[in-house]
Order: C-alpha cells, then sequence, then structure tokens
C-alpha cells in the first residue's frame, strides 16, 4: 500500500493542478515548436499561432489514439528496424493531421519526418527538464 494512500486531499489536488499545467505547457510548447518547425523545414507550413494550437492538440489526440494501435500493427517492422520505424509513423501522423487541420501544410513525405524529428526532439528536452523539476520539487 504504501503512505501515498493517506496523503492528504490538498497535496492530491495540488498535484492535480500540476499536472494539468505541464500538459498545458507541453501544448504550448508543441505548438512553439510546430511554428519553428515552420522555419526550418521546407515543405511545411503553418499560418498561424491558433493553427499551431490546434495542430498541436490534434496530433497529440493522434498520438493517443491511433498511434499506439499503429506501433502494435507494425511491431515486428519496428523490432527489426530496432525502433526507427517509429519515426515514420511519426510522420505519417504529422502527414495525416496536416490533411483536415486548416492552415497547416506538409508537402510530402519528408518533410513530414522532418517535422517528426524535431517534435521528437523538442519532447525529449520537455519532458527531461519538467522531469527534472518534478524531482527538485518537495513531496
Amino acid at each position: 500500500m504504501g503512505w501515498k494512500m493517506f496523503r492528504p486531499y490538498h497535496v492530491v489536488r495540488e498535484r492535480r493542478g500540476l499536472r494539468t499545467m505541464k500538459l498545458i505547457l507541453r501544448w504550448f510548447i508543441n505548438a512553439v515548436a510546430l511554428l519553428a518547425a515552420t522555419q526550418i523545414v521546407v515543405g511545411f507550413h503553418v499560418d498561424t499561432f491558433y493553427a499551431a494550437l490546434i495542430a498541436a492538440l490534434v496530433l497529440g489526440l493522434l498520438n493517443a489514439l491511433i498511434r499506439p494501435l499503429l506501433i502494435l500493427l507494425t511491431l515486428p517492422l519496428t523490432i527489426v528496424t530496432l525502433g526507427l520505424f517509429t519515426f515514420v509513423i511519426n510522420a505519417l501522423l504529422v502527414w495525416f493531421m496536416s490533411s483536415f487541420v486548416k492552415g497547416v501544410e506538409v508537402a510530402g513525405f519528408w518533410p513530414a519526418l522532418m517535422v517528426a524529428l524535431i517534435l521528437w526532439a523538442v519532447g525529449t528536452l520537455t519532458g527531461a527538464v519538467l522531469h527534472s523539476a518534478d524531482e527538485k520539487s518537495p513531496r
């Protein structure tokens, strides 16, 4: 069981609020990363910050709902490529997202792959920073 079960309610509520703030921060950072990718990747364009926010939200939903199924279906190929096929799945999701989010244009697979790599790098850095900040906070 452990002592976590006996935490006061206000501590649990503060943790829930902290998780919500981290989720909103990740969403905002991913939107900024999409705008930055517009400047870096030829063949990828996001019109406005609002479009980037919507694209980051839709991409997050696709990653939460469809990506696990795709990874499961392509598991043999992912194992053979030592996990590198996951970048292809991410690129296909970016490309798919651009097909129905207005204000986001992807010219083909290679720009989508570059955007997926940028989002992976930004997500890794964001996760590391938020994790290190979480370890420093008192429990």
